[in-house]
């Protein structure tokens, strides 16, 4: 949040510019009351309001400003979630207190606040072995296209794919078929440097498994689907979604990938699995899924639904275990919810601590398995949920480091950060547009 003193002074000079170049009616304020409806404090909330609860939107190419009662910015921005090239969602973060009310003021500019950025997506590909990484918003892999494939050779893409951070830690997909999910654990709140992943003349590089001032990769995820990674059971068979580091064709026909928003305060993917077909069966399965940051967590939260489904399936939800020192446990949350959590060293050598969870809507909860020590799909536990035909599932998937926070060290304080963050995300707030 930005000082009141600052924030005054940019008020007015945003007052000034809108009031030099659009009309009294166009300036009108909108007011948006915010109630917290929860016994808990919450810290960076995540609000969504609809462009439809907005009225008197002026034309053009303006920008949100939301000014607290006090007159400090809220940082704020304008999502197109559906591509259709007109947005569809004010979001922003905010704090409220326990069963408290905050109302903020909302304006329009015609130049684009400066905020500071605490959410990001880092996505670049290659075209060739020689040529240099470009940074993409979105891209398209077939099923001859994976580095160990003939006719490639080599890896395309900077970081293994798409990597997406928020102030307190970071993640990536594996977009070259494997599709599990890794941390990227941060020392820092700003953003790590778009290079990461690209050797100075523009090449795909791991040097991300080296410290940096920003951190580094630090989980181990071997063949497991990583944390918040997904994969489907027919019967009691497990099937893992696309392949592993070696395989030389995929089992799923293309998979595509796209940036649907990156903001100060939030950004968001699409990975959508076309034409899928389990080793071994004649099923064929769409699956598309969402991840998506704010600032203020250890976490990303992410929706997936299936197409294609016949009513034998589970939807499996991974978190890896390739140290067996400790446990997982279960833990209900205010009964909504069910958090699946591990402490232990599930780092490279073993070398830290890195706590992990799951939280997860209890109405699809079926409980967990552990995965086979080896294989195609294993070193894991995996949540069981309800599979429907079009029917999305959201959880969240968090990464507890201790090189992030010391306190993570420590069992009983991620356990208690993680049944905290459960309580801030199920919190509803009431919002209100006068």
């Amino acid at each position: 949040m930005i000082k009141k003193g600052i924030a005054s002074l940019s008020f007015f000079c945003l007052c000034t510019a809108l009031l030099s170049c659009q009309s009294e009616k166009e300036n009108q304020q909108q007011e948006i009351v915010l109630t917290n409806q929860s016994s808990v404090d919450l810290t960076d909330k995540a609000v969504a309001v609809n462009r439809d609860k907005l009225s008197g939107i002026p034309e053009g190419d303006l920008y949100p400003v939301l000014l607290t009662q006090a007159g400090d910015t809220v940082a704020a921005q304008l999502d197109d979630l559906d591509g259709d090239n007109k947005w569809d969602e004010l979001f922003f973060v905010t704090d409220l207190p326990a069963n408290g009310k905050r109302t903020l003021l909302l304006s329009w500019a015609n130049t684009q606040p400066g905020y500071t950025t605490r959410t990001s997506v880092r996505f670049g590909k290659r075209l060739a072995a020689d040529s240099p990484v470009q940074p993409r918003t979105s891209d398209t892999l077939y099923a001859n296209q994976l580095p160990k494939s003939a006719n490639y050779g080599y890896q395309p893409y900077q970081t293994d794919g798409p990597a997406w951070e928020n102030d307190k830690v970071g993640f990536r997909h594996y977009f070259d078929g494997r599709n599990a999910k890794d941390i990227f654990g941060k020392k820092v709140s700003y953003m790590s440097p778009e290079t990461v992943g690209i050797s100075a003349s523009g090449a795909v590089e791991d040097n991300y498994h080296e410290m940096k001032e920003w951190g580094r990769d630090i989980m181990a995820v071997g063949n497991s689907t990583g944390i918040g990674g997904i994969a489907l059971m027919i019967g009691d068979t497990p099937y893992r979604l696309g392949v592993t580091v070696n395989d030389t064709v995929n089992n799923v026909e293309n998979t595509s990938f796209k940036i649907l928003t990156e903001g100060p305060v939030r950004s968001m993917l699409q990975l959508r699995y076309n034409n899928w077909k389990p080793d071994g069966t004649d099923r064929s399965y769409t699956v598309e899924e969402q991840p998506t940051i704010w600032p203020g967590m250890y976490a990303y939260r992410n929706t997936v639904e299936a197409a294609g489904v016949q009513g034998d399936e589970t939807l499996l939800i991974g978190m890896n275990n390739l140290d067996k020192t400790d446990s997982i446990a279960e833990i209900n949350v205010d009964d909504e919810w069910v958090v699946l959590l591990t402490h232990d060293r599930e780092t490279y050598n073993n070398e830290w601590i890195l706590g992990l969870a799951l939280i997860l809507p209890k109405a699809a909860y079926l409980g967990y398995m552990e995965a086979p020590a080896s294989g195609k799909l294993a070193q894991a536990y995996f949540a069981k949920m309800k599979a429907q035909e079009n029917q999305p599932v959201t959880y969240y998937a968090v990464g507890g480091w201790e090189g992030s926070n010391e306190a993570f060290k420590d069992p009983a304080s991620f356990r208690n950060y993680v049944q905290d963050l459960t309580r801030q995300l199920a919190a509803e707030v009431d919002v209100q547009v006068k």
